[in-house]
């Protein structure tokens, strides 16, 4: 086997067994969806990357056996590299009811269903197209563990300095998990490469001990010291200074930062917390579910009672005992230094952490020390990520957009600040530093900062008065701002535009996703006239969605984390572009003037 942990061959996907390792290191080749299924439900194949792309591969086979050809009416034989023949018929009916069944394998990874909604919409154009798609995605997953791998490395080092490391892991993150370097345990190669680790401490990971078996086979094969511990040991390891740092993985990760992980990573985050050491979640961006609100919705999938009452099938607790068997727990936003995704730092508890992931006291008088000026730097690296990402795309073209963040008060009743990017910079070169902090109330920066606030930081401002928003993207994205162009009308006045009947609508977090009146304000030479005209209207239309066009002016948008925001406006450039593409501007499902 090469380095990656999932290879297609000759019509098959073939991996590690999981269930054999460490003593035996067997191959396993899945030529069916059964098979596929049966791999992802029995762990033979486990970590929210790996059986993502494990379920689009499934689709792939379940094209193959449901595509006739068309020539014969029979079924088809597909060529070596799992195409179907030159004019082969799919069924697209039944290959959706297996990819149905293949999301539903496991319901608590997000990737999963990600990954299978993803392949869904190249079936009906057969199996080499899927494939195509799902080897995409393969290359995908790679970029992103080194990626995600890298910041998180980054991060560890800037909140615990540069010397070498003790740090905890909990369950398997590494290749085992995904298709390449992992995430968490990617994050310990790489300190590990850059000799910054002087132990890893491996849970075990009750019930099926993925720590013992696959984080310690790993680890030994990186060459990474560590050594292993029962899980309920890992809060007296962080008690007697044996840990510096906590990284774990995530199986899903709501719109607030809520975590789902194996179980045990809620009382690691707990532990961590009281000893007041930092807990880093590192995942792909696919296993972030902004359509999810908070960690509550999350179905926590219950394993077989057997895991628990015994053990290499030895019995171990009396016959008929209840068991409580839980695969996963979700940990509190919170209770999360910051989630790191291969975009960087999408999530950072600022407010809640110095550099040593302890908690941040407030002088008498509101200010922040040096410690919250490190926070800041960490939403400012963020912001500036998030900025070059966006200019790269064309959507925040030379000075142009701008990005922010919502600082909470350092205590009770002193000034609500947002932290947003400074007048006159180029989105692709910003810096951690590029940031000014602002006075939600008032539109008034800090006194003594080197840079000035963004011209357009009223806009901003007016949606933090109105709305609990944690961060605010305005951009140029070309789709978006030439539709809202065509649809105002000339005036003062707000237009509204009714869009229905387009599956993106989703990706607003509306109550109803069917249909959405996005406002469309005039565009006026002076900006804080356009933050003014916003405010009045979020004020007098508490459901207004959280977006918004301004005319020739581009798009805002909001949500409860920057990742959140940035992600309302890709949906919403999608969406204008769709609308754009086919023409459909009548007034179904576009409808523009009053409602």
């Amino acid at each position: 086997m090469d380095d990656s942990s999932l290879i297609w061959d000759d019509g098959a996907l073939v991996t590690i067994d999981q269930r054999g390792l460490p003593h035996e290191v067997r191959e396993l080749r899945l030529r069916t969806v059964d098979e596929i299924i049966e791999a992802i439900t029995t762990l033979a194949i486990r970590g929210a990357p790996a059986i993502g792309i494990a379920g689009a591969f499934g689709v792939v086979i379940a094209t193959r056996a449901h595509t006739r050809d068309s020539s014969v009416d029979a079924p088809d034989q597909s060529i070596d590299d799992g195409s179907p023949r030159a004019g082969g018929v799919v069924d697209v009916a039944a290959v959706q009811a297996e990819a149905d069944r293949i999301a539903a394998a496991r319901p608590t990874a997000v990737n999963l269903a990600w990954a299978v909604d993803r392949v869904r919409a190249r079936i009906a154009e057969g199996a080499d197209a899927v494939l195509a798609e799902t080897l995409d995605m393969l290359a995908e997953d790679g970029r992103a563990n080194l990626a995600a791998a890298t910041h998180a490395a980054d991060l560890v080092q800037r909140l615990c300095g540069e010397r070498p490391l003790r740090l905890l892991t909990h369950c398997n993150t590494g290749r085992l998990a995904t298709s390449a370097v992992g995430t968490a345990i990617g994050a310990l190669r790489v300190l590990h490469e850059r000799g910054a680790v002087a132990e890893v401490i491996v849970d075990e990971t009750r019930p099926l001990l993925q720590g013992a078996r696959l984080t310690a086979w790993e680890l030994a094969q990186a060459g990474i010291p560590h050594r292993l511990t029962i899980d309920s040991a890992a809060a007296w390891a962080m008690a007697t200074g044996q840990v510096d740092a906590v990284l774990v993985g995530a199986d899903r990760i709501t719109a607030n930062g809520d975590v789902a992980n194996k179980i045990g990573t809620f009382s690691l985050a707990l532990a961590a917390r009281h000893h007041g050491i930092p807990f880093i979640v590192v995942a792909p961006e696919s296993t972030r579910d902004t359509a999810m609100a908070t960690g509550a919705q999350i179905v926590v999938e219950q394993r077989a009672a057997t895991e628990v009452t015994g053990f290499g099938g030895v019995a171990t607790a009396p016959v008929d005992t209840a068991v409580f068997n839980p695969a996963f727990d979700v940990t509190p936003t919170d209770l999360v230094t910051a989630v790191i995704t291969e975009n960087g730092v999408v999530y950072r508890n600022a407010d809640s952490f110095d550099e040593q992931g302890r908690a941040i006291p407030a002088g008498a008088d509101g200010a922040r020390g040096p410690a919250a000026e490190s926070a800041f730097a960490e939403q400012g690296l963020a912001i500036a990520d998030t900025a070059r990402q966006l200019y790269q795309r064309g959507w925040m073209p030379g000075t142009a957009g701008n990005i922010s963040v919502r600082v909470a008060p350092a205590q009770p009743g002193s000034r609500e600040d947002t932290l947003v990017t400074a007048s006159g910079l180029s989105k692709g070169e910003l810096g951690a530093d590029d940031t000014v902090l602002v006075a939600i109330a008032d539109t008034t920066a800090r006194p003594g900062q080197r840079r000035k606030p963004s011209a357009e930081t009223s806009i901003h401002t007016a949606v933090y008065r109105t709305r609990p928003a944690g961060a605010v993207v305005h951009v140029h994205s070309p789709f978006a701002t030439a539709l809202a162009t065509t649809a105002a009308r000339p005036g003062d006045a707000v237009t509204p535009l009714r869009i229905s009947g387009f599956e993106l609508l989703k990706g607003f977090g509306l109550a109803n996703p069917s249909t959405v009146v996005i406002p469309v304000f005039p565009n006026w030479p002076e900006v804080a006239r356009i933050g003014a005209d916003i405010d009045t209207y979020l004020r007098e239309n508490p459901d207004a969605p959280p977006i918004l066009f301004i005319t020739g002016h581009g798009i805002t948008t909001w949500g409860d984390t920057l990742a959140q925001a940035r992600d309302r406006a890709e949906c919403l450039e999608a969406l204008c572009e769709l609308i754009a593409r086919t023409g459909r501007t009548d007034a179904t499902p576009l409808e523009i003037g009053p409602t």
